[in-house]
Order: structure tokens, then C-alpha cells, then sequence
């Protein structure tokens, strides 16, 4: 947000009344019908999906914009920045609590499904099943019903390890950024602005074709049992959240590059911070728990 003089802006801005809610909540409507449908086995779900997401972000462009200018207009004062960041800071912990609940999951499978599954409650019925993690032979271990074909797993090396360094390094290119702004070092920040947006395309490069090389070299898919189910989870729903921070980042350094922010004021790009950083720290734990653990 750009800076205004003291005493030039409103106690409490309110804007007039919007169209914006009505027609992001029409646009995830057609979201959510089109990929029941689709999941479902309608074809037409899919078109249905794919026009709700369009629709749903041509209404936050609209609305954003909206914001951006009010903003750059003066508008919100430090009570507005203070909204601004209770929101933010309230969104990230519903992301942490997110996260925490596939995490959570992940941990029941192996401490406590597996270790039941393999008692000897259950030996008569399923003799083969070994209660060991990861699962990965037919018959023996994952599926001894026979519906899950075999697999391979994954590890750290070398993809993964990669883009934790991508990842990490992100973090210090935003650091910097943030820090030459705060010393109204301009061009230096929208460099390093830059650098941080091409480090998250490249991590969302990576992943694709880590994904890409699970599918048809590891036989690794979504329907692999309760480890390409969690997999999948996490590492899938982590690289969106990469995906919408760099969409973050990339809107944030355009309006560095067209003057806005401040020294002082620029919560905006703080914001945008804030979600980089927690996926940061998400992409840590998920690295350890899901392809060293």
C-alpha cells in the first residue's frame, strides 16, 4: 500500500457495496459441480470445472484491482493495515491447520493403521500383510487383496533435494528483496523480486517432472495405496500453494516495477512474504516426513 500524508485518510475505509462476492461464490459453484461431476464420470464436469476456475479468477483480478486502487488512492489508513494483516496472519494459521491434517494423517497410517493392521487380530485373515511402511508389493505388504499394483518409492535424491535448495534459496533472494526496500534500494529490490519468481517456476518445473518420472518409471500414482494417497496429498496441494505464492510474488514485483510501495508502507509486499516464507516451511517438514522418514 502506498504511503498518503498523516490526517488524508479516512478512520475506517468502507468500501461501497460489490458485486465481487456474489460472482466469486457463483464461479466456485460451477467449480465444485464440475469436478463432482467430473470425478463422477460426466465428461461435461471437466469443461464446467475449468469454466468455473476462469470465471472465479477474472473475478479476483477485478477484485484486486479494485483494492490496488483504493489503496494507491489514499484510502486506507493504519487501521486498514492492521485488518489487513489480522487477516493475513488468521489465513496462514487455517493453511498451517491445513497442512497439519495431512500431516496428521500420514503420521496415523504409519504409527497406528499399519501397526493394527498387522496385529494378530488380523493375521488370520490377511496372513501375508507385513505392517511395515512404505508398502510396495502386491500381496505382501500394501495390498494382499491384490487392488493396488505394485510400485516403487521415492526418495530425496536428487529432485526433491533440489528443490529444497530451490526453495530455500528463494527465501534469501525474498529476504533481500524485502530489506532493500525497506532501504529504498528500488531497483535492487525488483531484481531480487525477479530472482525470487523464477526460482518458484523452476521448483514448479521440477516437481512436474518429478511427477512425470513417478508415473511411468515408479508405477507411483494417486490410487497407490495409502503412501501415493498421502504422497500425492501433500506434495500435490504443496506444490498449489508454491504455485499461488508465485503468483503472489510476480503481482507484487509488478507493482514495485510500476512505483508502488514505500519505505514505510508496503504491507502488500509483506504479505506476499509471509506465504512464501510458511510454504518455505511447509516444503521443510514435508521433505523430511514424507521422502527421508
Amino acid at each position: 500500500m502506498s504511503a498518503t500524508p498523516h490526517g488524508t485518510t479516512p478512520y475506517y475505509y468502507v468500501p461501497a457495496e460489490s458485486r465481487h462476492p456474489v460472482m466469486a461464490a457463483i464461479g466456485l459453484g460451477f467449480v465444485i459441480a464440475g469436478a463432482g461431476n467430473w470425478v463422477n464420470g460426466h465428461t461435461w464436469g471437466m469443461y464446467l470445472l475449468f469454466v468455473g476456475i476462469a470465471w472465479w479468477l477474472f473475478v479476483l483480478y477485478q477484485w484486486f484491482g479494485d483494492a490496488i486502487r483504493e489503496s494507491e488512492q489514499g484510502l486506507y489508513s493504519h487501521r486498514i493495515d492492521l485488518s489487513y494483516r489480522w487477516s493475513m496472519s488468521w489465513f496462514i494459521f487455517s493453511e498451517v491447520m491445513f497442512f497439519g491434517a495431512f500431516f496428521t494423517a500420514l503420521w496415523w497410517a504409519r504409527s497406528h493403521s499399519l501397526p493394527t493392521l498387522g496385529s494378530l487380530d488380523n493375521a488370520i485373515l490377511w496372513p501375508d500383510f507385513k505392517a511395515v511402511w512404505p508398502s510396495v508389493e502386491m500381496g505382501a505388504t500394501g495390498s494382499p487383496a491384490g487392488i493396488v499394483d505394485p510400485f516403487q518409492t521415492v526418495g530425496p535424491f536428487w529432485l526433491p533435494t533440489i528443490n529444497t535448495a530451490l526453495l530455500l534459496t528463494s527465501g534469501v533472494t525474498l529476504t533481500i528483496a524485502h530489506h532493500a526496500l525497506q532501504a529504498d534500494m528500488r531497483r535492487k529490490c525488483i531484481r531480487f523480486m525477479w530472482m525470487t519468481v523464477v526460482l518458484g517456476i523452476v521448483f514448479l518445473c521440477v516437481q512436474g517432472y518429478e511427477y512425470y518420472h513417478l508415473y511411468t518409471d515408479l508405477n507411483l500414482k494417486l490410487n497407490s495405496g495409502a503412501y501415493g494417497s498421502t504422497f500425492y496429498m501433500l506434495t500435490g496441494f504443496h506444490g498449489l500453494h508454491v504455485f499461488v505464492g508465485m503468483l503472489m510474488l510476480l503481482v507484487i514485483t509488478l507493482r514495485l516495477q510500476k512505483g508502488h510501495f514505500t519505505a514505510k508502507k508496503h504491507f502488500g509486499f509483506e504479505g506476499a512474504a509471509w506465504y512464501w516464507h510458511f510454504v518455505d516451511v511447509v516444503w521443510l517438514g514435508l521433505y523430511v516426513a514424507v521422502y527421508w522418514m
